[in-house]
């Protein structure tokens, strides 16, 4: 299965589900064959954690749900050695982390040591519990969702955490014909698998090989160095960022029908990729997601972009 048929196929599969979001399904998709997780981040009952278990579904692979809250430990995720009397001896229990998808629904309710629980699987896709590391299962997916308005009962996610997400996309209301196309669907439709983790691992390797330029990899790094260097930003984008752009350049020319990317490739998707990654000056952080989105917009308009050679 090519990684076009393999987008098309998840893409209408989802969408029976989640209407009038092609643009958003797309970029769940690109986040799945980059093994780059997710934050969905948007107000209640716009269907974040239905777009989840859609995706889920959608897959032949196991998938977990945990509701973060207060009270949630992180042995609950990680998982605890625990004394078997019968056999006289410690056994390991696995927490909700082994899985290929893993759903952390409202996410920002739980506490900071809890939230740390996910740094190591997010990045090394391993858990460490008393001295022992766990490989996890791949593919390795974390979706979390979490309500940008609601601050009283939250703990907002440190910048570590969030720069360990691949993107931080919005649902956004339906419009009108597919709000009216979802009342008249009435019980949610049952998905069946249409990919399996054999498929999500070759497109994987496929996106790996797809050709960047130097000249492109240059204006993705001066795209990134003029976050770094901009009047009203605090903190640009980090070297783990500059990767997952590319990344997700290199899969979104993929989808495309291209084996190499394209500056217009970079300039689609950074928007997406970047701006959780940036803190600006002087703004709360209600402010933030809107206000680097416009500063991003302002230093893609002025970086030059490289010109092809004939």
């Amino acid at each position: 299965m090519d990684i076009q048929t393999l987008e098309q196929k998840l893409r209408d599969n989802i969408g029976l589900v989640i209407k009038g979001k092609d643009d958003v399904i797309r970029k769940i998709v690109i986040c799945l064959i980059c093994s780059g997780h997710i934050l969905l981040e948007d107000v209640p009952g716009t269907g974040k954690t239905t777009l989840a278990k859609a995706l889920a579904r959608s897959l032949d692979c196991d998938f977990k749900r945990v509701q973060f809250t207060p009270d949630l430990l992180p042995s609950d995720l990680t998982g605890v050695n625990f004394y078997h009397q019968k056999l006289g001896e410690f056994q390991f229990k696995k927490g909700a982390l082994f899985t290929n998808i893993l759903l952390g629904d409202e996410i920002n309710r739980a506490t900071p040591r809890t939230q740390s629980s996910l740094l190591e699987c997010m990045e090394e896709r391993q858990v460490s519990v008393d001295g022992q590391t766990y490989p996890l299962k791949q593919p390795f997916l974390v979706i979390a969702t979490q309500n940008p308005i609601e601050i009283q009962g939250t703990f907002p996610l440190p910048e570590a955490q969030l720069d360990r997400f691949f993107m931080r996309l919005s649902m956004g209301y339906p419009d009108l014909i597919s709000e009216i196309a979802m009342l008249q669907r009435g019980e949610e439709q049952l998905l069946t698998p249409v990919a399996s983790a054999q498929d999500i691992a070759e497109a994987q390797r496929i996106v790996s090989d797809i050709k960047v330029s130097g000249p492109v990899k240059e204006y993705l790094v001066n795209l990134v160095n003029a976050t770094r260097s901009h009047e009203k930003i605090r903190l640009g984008v980090s070297p783990r960022g500059s990767l997952a752009l590319m990344k997700a350049a290199q899969a979104l020319a993929a989808i495309e029908g291209r084996d190499y990317v394209i500056p217009d490739d970079i300039q689609q998707i950074a928007l997406d990729v970047l701006p959780h990654r940036i803190i600006c000056k002087g703004h709360n952080i209600m402010q933030q997601g809107d206000l680097a989105k416009e500063y991003l917009r302002q230093i893609i308009t002025q970086t030059p972009v490289p010109i092809e050679r004939r």
